[in-house]
């Protein structure tokens, strides 16, 4: 099985921590990237998206008219008003072709009739809320692989606050106790979806001053790097690079680099315009 694809939707299975730690060892000996998809797009939004945000992200799915899923499972309701979101996105944002899709059971997210919208779409946008409610929705399940054969076929997943956190391999803030826990208690709540693999994201560093946050869960897995991200701030992902777009700051926690001297900060800060280099772990200039 291909590395970039998630379990087998016949059997949920949640990878332990040690398996995570391996993670990056197996990935060393791939040709393709190390943490972005091999192919596709990460918009990737710390919460509190702007306008400008939503149209960049429609921009990069392919404009107006490009078909965008969003799943606002992350709020945690058994059901969604899908005609009043439709609504928002076609009239505040300016896309014309969109579905709504949401379930809290794995079992009709595994099957052909609810995927059957995801086959066909050139974007997938996760709504905010809490993120291990879209782990207990999809993961392992036929909706999970067709989230990565959108990517695999060029398309861009995006998410804002909790649709954030929910595309990294591990999971930040997971705990379903509260989401003051960077590391939650339940192994199943440590894994996200892992279209950017052998990181952790987090959201909402600005306003509730969490820039320094993400250094608890890469002390203990110093394999990850952390991406901290503003609100109204994306980064953009497209294989082993992303650039930073929006209004704020993204902080990169990386133990190699930064935690093998305590003296100094613990994290990297990039500013709009600029870039990071997830394989070789440098930031890069605005102009590249």
């Amino acid at each position: 099985m291909s590395p970039y694809l998630p379990p087998s939707p016949v059997r949920r299975s949640f990878p332990n921590l040690l398996l995570l730690s391996l993670l990056g060892i197996v990935l060393s000996a791939c040709s393709g990237p190390l943490y972005g998809p091999p192919e596709g797009t990460l918009y990737i939004v710390g919460g509190a998206a702007s306008l400008d945000n939503y149209h960049e992200f429609i921009a990069l799915a392919g404009g107006p008219e490009a078909k965008i899923v969003v799943f606002p499972t992350a709020g945690g309701a058994e059901t969604y008003d899908a005609e009043r979101i439709i609504t928002q996105w076609r009239e505040r944002y300016g896309a014309t072709n969109v579905v709504m899709l949401h379930t809290t059971d794995p079992a009709v997210a595994d099957t052909e009739e609810f995927v059957r919208d995801l086959q066909e779409a050139d974007a997938v946008f996760f709504l905010g809320g809490r993120q291990w409610h879209l782990v207990d929705a999809y993961y392992g399940t036929r909706t999970h692989q067709e989230f990565h054969r959108l990517l695999g076929r060029g398309g861009v997943i995006g998410g804002s606050s909790a649709g954030a956190s929910i595309q990294a391999s591990f999971l930040a803030r997971g705990a379903e106790e509260g989401n003051t826990l960077m590391i939650a208690p339940e192994p199943e709540h440590r894994v996200g979806l892992g279209f950017l693999r052998n990181a952790a994201v987090d959201q909402h560093i600005d306003r509730r001053d969490r820039w320094d946050d993400l250094r608890e869960i890469v002390l203990e897995h110093p394999r990850l790097i952390g991406v901290g991200i503003s609100e109204a701030t994306a980064v953009i992902v497209q294989k082993d690079r992303f650039r930073v777009s929006g209004r704020g700051q993204v902080a990169v926690h990386d133990y190699f680099r930064r935690f093998a001297y305590p003296d100094t900060v613990h994290y990297l800060v990039l500013q709009p315009g600029e870039g990071f280099d997830l394989r070789t772990r440098r930031s890069l200039p605005a102009d590249r």
